[in-house]
């Protein structure tokens, strides 16, 4: 539920900002800022909200992350200037980056047992992949009748019965490392970067700030190796490097950078082309994307028995092969939704298959790295959406390449990109003494 509820907050919001500035009187250059915040406060510091999980206990920062969903929500409800509403977005990118590892640490904690824990990450993916598409009609239906503060409001009962459910059926055993450092030199530098990353990719996403995103990613780039400096001279980093070697982690955190970065991409993509080349509302957008997400349920439930049969990275290909099938056949079928929607039903099959497993084998770590191991599965996603999004929008902006739309040729780079990490997986061996437990990736 709090994965469901956190990734709701984010694309309901999505259909509702034109409404929001208007209903506080702000530009429409505020629109970029207001749709960016949320994702650069999360991934940003979904890391540093995994160490305080081992520091002060996960119980207590996801009952944290909630209070501060509360507090988001009631300022955004409440805004009368566009500052508002990006304040309220950025705390609720914090609020997140506070409950989403938490919650996915204890939910890992409560079930040791290797069959039931692939069956609650695919009850996670699916929860996270049904609000994503959800959201774009829930934000729809909730401005068109009681006005876009009903987004914000909607978080507040939901959060305290949630924080409810919390302090009544989870263990207040306690479950942190008190003398554990927070390094805040690394996490500074760790925010920093990715939150760059984040911003310059939505500055791509405009011709007349193009040169600006260039120079603001760039300036990511460079924190990120700044960044591998200091972990390896920091007494405790934010980052171990010993859970950095861990192979299972980097084919967790590569697989689901390329799931976000081919499956979210391609969503935006097809609803700039629904609404603008089709002339389809919001509502009726979302309801043609909603078989992503229908989809993405069925392969979350196969995915658990895909994985006692199969080894993860195979699965993983899989799951990405199809989405690379879905990308190019959604190139293909542009004009004809029916065709579209068989397209979209391959790409949320795949991202079910692929995102349960990538979460699997990316968690499959020694106890004490699993907090790390989902900052950084969870950080990778978040910038698999903003990079994938912010290049994706640039190189569709061409009005044609040949005979060839830009969308089409977009749709087709991600199929390629799918593809390509598909065939590498397929191909990678991890070594033995690399893996841990019985299935070996």
């Amino acid at each position: 539920m709090v994965q469901f509820v956190d990734v709701l907050g984010v694309t309901s919001v999505v259909t509702a900002i034109p409404a929001m500035l208007d209903g506080v009187g702000a530009d429409d250059s505020l629109a970029g800022l207001v749709a960016t915040a949320y994702a650069m406060f999360f991934g940003g510091l979904l890391v540093l909200g995994s160490r305080l999980g081992q520091k002060y206990g996960r119980r207590r920062t996801l009952l944290a992350g909630l209070t501060t969903l509360i507090i988001a929500s009631a300022i955004g409800a409440l805004a009368t200037a566009g500052w508002q509403l990006v304040v309220a977005r950025s705390l609720q990118g914090v609020a997140s980056a506070l409950s989403v590892p938490a919650a996915l640490g204890l939910m890992l904690a409560s079930v040791p047992d290797e069959e039931v824990r692939g069956q609650a990450l695919a009850l996670w993916s699916a929860a996270g992949a049904t609000a994503g598409a959800l959201g774009f009609i829930v934000g729809g239906v909730l401005t068109d009748l009681l006005g876009w503060p009903a987004i914000f409001w909607i978080n507040i009962p939901v959060s305290i019965v949630l924080a409810l459910g919390v302090t009544s059926t989870v263990s207040a055993a306690p479950d942190r490392i008190p003398g554990l450092s927070l390094d805040v030199p690394g996490a500074a530098i760790l925010t920093t970067s990715v939150m760059a990353l984040v911003l310059g990719s939505a500055f791509l996403e405009h011709g007349s700030t193009r040169h600006i995103g260039f120079m603001t990613i760039a300036a990511g780039c460079a924190g990120i190796l700044l960044l591998v400096q200091w972990l390896r001279h920091a007494r405790e980093p934010i980052i171990p490097l010993a859970a950095v070697r861990l192979r299972r982690l980097s084919i967790g955190t590569i697989g689901s950078f390329v799931n976000t970065a081919t499956t979210s991409s391609a969503g935006v993509l097809l609803t700039l082309y629904l609404q603008r080349e089709q002339g389809l509302g919001p509502f009726m957008t979302g309801l043609l994307l909603l078989p992503i997400s229908i989809a993405v349920i069925a392969g979350s439930a196969l995915a658990a028995p895909a994985m006692r049969r199969f080894k993860r990275r195979f699965v993983i290909g899989c799951g990405l092969g199809l989405i690379a099938i879905g990308n190019l056949a959604a190139a293909m079928a542009l004009g004809s939704n029916p065709a579209l929607v068989v397209a979209l039903l391959a790409i949320g099959l795949g991202l079910g298959l692929s995102s349960v497993a990538c979460n699997d084998i990316g968690t499959d770590v020694p106890e004490e790295h699993t907090p790390t191991a989902i900052g950084l599965l969870n950080t990778s996603a978040q910038l698999g959406t903003a990079l994938g999004v912010g290049a994706l929008v640039l190189i569709a902006s061409p009005s044609a390449y040949g005979q060839i739309s830009g969308t089409a040729f977009a749709l087709a780079m991600t199929a390629v990109l799918a593809g390509l990490t598909a065939f590498s997986l397929a191909r990678w061996t991890p070594s033995p003494d690399q893996l841990v437990g019985a299935n070996t990736g």
